[in-house]
């Protein structure tokens, strides 16, 4: 069986979740809490702490990722067992790893809306992908 532990998935899970809300506090203040200051419109004190939450939960996210190498990922993938949703999953995480990098070090003025764009579509899709995982994982034991 490659279901895991309790504790397991609820650590994953609250990880998700937190990056969830810190991804989506930060679009609400980016897009809809901009605040008129001395010198023109200013950004909200949560836009800056929500992204250096987010990006502390990533480092977590990494953690957890991590640990689903040895007994989850490869003994599915050994089995044959709902590989397409779990390497949907695997490239999902790698791009958003890569893109969050990317709007740090990478990105310049003329392409930080189209990488930003890319980072937060992705990452609004990745809870609809665990679930399609998940219930595809349910579907396929024997």
């Amino acid at each position: 069986m490659f279901r895991l532990e309790r504790w397991h998935r609820w650590a994953i899970f609250s990880v998700g979740l937190g990056l969830l809300a810190t991804g989506v506090l930060w679009l609400l203040t980016h897009y809809f809490l901009k605040q008129q200051g001395e010198f023109g419109e200013t950004v909200h004190p949560l836009e800056h702490l929500s992204m250096q939450v987010h990006g502390a939960i990533s480092m977590f996210a990494w953690f957890f990722v991590g640990s689903l190498l040895n007994n989850h990922i490869r003994r599915a993938h050994n089995a044959k067992r709902n590989r397409a949703t779990g390497w949907l999953m695997i490239t999902l995480l790698a791009w958003l790893s890569a893109s969050g990098y990317g709007l740090y070090y990478w990105v310049t003025e003329n392409n930080h809306m189209v990488w930003s764009w890319f980072h937060w579509m992705s990452g609004i899709l990745l809870p609809a992908l665990l679930v399609w995982h998940i219930s595809a994982g349910q579907r396929s034991r024997p």
